[in-house]
């Protein structure tokens, strides 16, 4: 069954719609104490849950065994206008991006091109990371970089720009008009935290850009969209026919809003994709794991790049027990699931998750920023309904 809202490409067409249709209508609430948690008393259906949390619209795909078996779009762009969500409508990815933007990087690791290990100062160009007192003996790497160690601020005065204006990547970096965010600090001795920063992923950016002299989105088609025949994602600023494609965010009251994105720098949450293309994305990773596949990766990288680099204390990291490069794994004796949920400020969230081992996951994304509780319902729902291992999703 496939039209603009829902398609389904599993077997079993019946079984999958009775599926949805309960994945649909039973939305649990949920216990917020700590780790968020179910309780399996139904607060209606999704579109009822959408309407109480004010989230216009959600993308859905889900898989089971390697394979995409649905996936489905409910609401609307834009509040304003009620345009329908399709599922070729572009949601914002948030910091998911960073899945992205880690694998591609890994990509140029294994042509050669970089080192894990090296001193990443010795191949940025135009800009380098401000040297201090931290960094005399400790230079920092890319491995740093992509495992949040190296530590780069966040920046806590987030991306403002000067309305109308655009900032470069060094603008950015620097913190310098049109910008209007903090610029780079290395604010501890790199490898010895583990403290999250946007800003070390825009390293990363700048960093992938002066190497291969090309702008992150052409970079993106080359090694991670075009590989997998994926035609409808992009890093690219929405402007223009791009724009149109794209979701409205909204916020808390579900009022429409402009795009939060980042003009200048996407390396961070830059992302515009489907729930589909993303599970694209995301099966590719796995069949690398198991080393079925090396469009991107080869299985060892692949394998590095879904390992725990370094352990996180799981009550300060929502349940998350370690943090491999550009992906948080949440591990319990033989189980794994790996996962990087993104948002971007005023209103745009996305929920992704999956089990190599299994190869199972699913990608939920909203254009309301209430959709960080919503997301999680119905990741719950999905994984009651298809009995999934899952550690901490059902305790």
């Amino acid at each position: 069954m496939n039209d603009d809202r829902l398609r389904i490409l599993g077997k079993d067409e019946n079984k999958i719609k009775e599926r949805i249709r309960k994945i649909e209508s039973e939305i649990p609430q949920l216990d917020l104490e700590g780790f968020p948690s179910p309780i399996w008393e139904s607060l209606g259906t999704i579109e009822e849950q959408m309407k109480t949390l004010k989230v216009p619209g959600i993308g859905i795909a889900v898989i089971n065994n390697f394979e995409i078996e649905w996936t489905k779009s409910f609401g609307v762009k834009d509040v304003r206008t009620q345009e329908e969500i399709t599922l070729d409508t572009l949601f914002e990815g948030g910091s998911t991006s960073k899945t992205f933007t880690a694998a591609a990087i890994l990509n140029a690791v294994e042509q050669n091109l970089l080192d894990l290990d090296e001193n990443v100062n010795d191949k940025l160009h135009s800009w380098k990371i401000p040297e201090n007192d931290f960094t005399k003996r400790n230079k920092i790497t890319l491995r740093q970089l992509l495992t949040h160690t190296a530590g780069i601020n966040r920046p806590d005065s987030m991306f403002e720009v000067e309305e109308g204006k655009i900032p470069t990547i060094n603008q950015t970096l620097k913190g310098e008009l049109p910008a209007l965010n903090d610029p780079v600090e290395v604010c501890f001795k790199p490898g010895t935290e583990h403290s999250y920063s946007n800003l070390g992923y825009i390293i990363i950016q700048k960093l992938y850009e002066d190497i291969t002299r090309k702008k992150l989105p052409e970079i993106m088609k080359e090694v991670v969209f075009n590989p997998l025949g994926i035609e409808n994602s992009t890093f690219e600023y929405p402007t223009g026919e791009l724009k149109k494609k794209a979701i409205v965010p909204h916020n808390q009251d579900g009022e429409a809003r402009e795009t939060g994105l980042h003009p200048g720098a996407s390396g961070h949450g830059g992302l515009l994709t489907t729930p589909f293309d993303l599970s694209l994305f995301l099966i590719e990773l796995m069949k690398a794991f198991n080393g079925e596949s090396n469009k991107i990766l080869s299985s060892e990288m692949a394998k590095q790049m879904l390992s725990s680099q370094v352990k996180i204390d799981p009550a300060k990291f929502f349940g998350w027990t370690g943090q491999g490069f550009g992906i948080f794994l949440i591990e319990e004796e033989d189980k794994l699931l790996l996962t990087h949920p993104g948002t971007n400020m005023p209103g745009a969230t996305c929920m992704m998750i999956f089990n190599p081992k299994t190869g199972q996951g699913a990608v939920i994304m909203a254009n309301g920023i209430n959709g960080e509780l919503l997301n999680i319902q119905i990741l719950f729902a999905i994984v009651k309904e298809y009995s999934w291992p899952s550690m901490w999703l059902l305790k």
